[in-house]
């Protein structure tokens, strides 16, 4: 016997603001064709993908759009068992989709936050000068408030948002006065004297080297503080 759902595919529709079959059609890129056969009850010539992406739109689960279209459907004996097997099918496949879904959106994600690191590192290679210079000249200019470049700093201060945007931080400032460790500072030519410096030795920060979590990017490079 036919059955006609278009009523109770109405009201799913109405709770969720659509009052038309070609607005739901658009919505959730299902033809028209699959709703009528959803609305005449002929669920077994929908595709899966079609009610996926119906119940998404109605926001209702696939096994309660089933339940709610199937409802009081009038079969009896074998027709009745039948159409519970077709169900628990369409269910299962619905269910093996949606895990596949969920893989490919997992897969997605990772692609995107690789892209989005390699993409800060190739921003940051190539903004290498930049960064290691800059701040020794800012510390130059910032001990002669007379000079010329101090009127440039104001400048510098997206540089420092963006890089804290990307958690890239300075192992040191420029002019402070560190323990050397070997891991993280770099010595500058000439500066080692008689004898090395040796881990935990007092250094001078000359060039700022950079960290990201707990990434190295940069060793800062250091000089022996001079003794008197």
């Amino acid at each position: 016997m036919s059955q006609d759902f278009t009523h109770r595919l109405r009201e799913l529709m109405r709770s969720v603001g659509f009052f038309s079959f070609k607005a739901l059609s658009q919505a959730a890129n299902v033809s028209e064709k699959q709703l009528l056969r959803i609305r005449r009850g002929e669920l077994s010539q929908v595709r899966v993908e079609s009610l996926l992406r119906l119940s998404q739109v109605l926001q209702v689960s696939v096994a309660d759009l089933l339940a709610m279209l199937g409802e009081g459907q009038e079969a009896g004996g074998k027709g009745q068992e039948a159409g519970v097997t077709q169900n628990s099918a369409m269910q299962q496949e619905l269910l093996d989709l949606r895990q596949e879904y969920d893989r490919l959106q997992q897969q997605l994600t990772q692609q995107r936050e690789a892209l989005w690191q390699e993409f800060q590192q190739e921003s940051v290679q190539t903004l290498e000068s930049m960064l290691l210079q800059l701040p020794t000249a800012t510390y130059a200019a910032q001990q002669n408030p007379q000079a010329p470049a101090v009127k440039l700093l104001p400048l510098l201060r997206p540089l420092d948002k963006l890089m804290e945007a990307w958690g890239i931080e300075p192992i040191a400032p420029v002019g402070a006065e560190v323990s050397y460790d070997p891991q993280q500072h770099q010595l500058m030519g000439g500066t080692v004297q008689a004898g090395g410096i040796q881990a935990g030795d007092r250094v001078k920060v000359r060039y700022t080297g950079y960290r990201q979590g707990d990434r190295l990017l940069y060793r800062a490079k250091v000089s022996a503080i001079e003794t008197t």
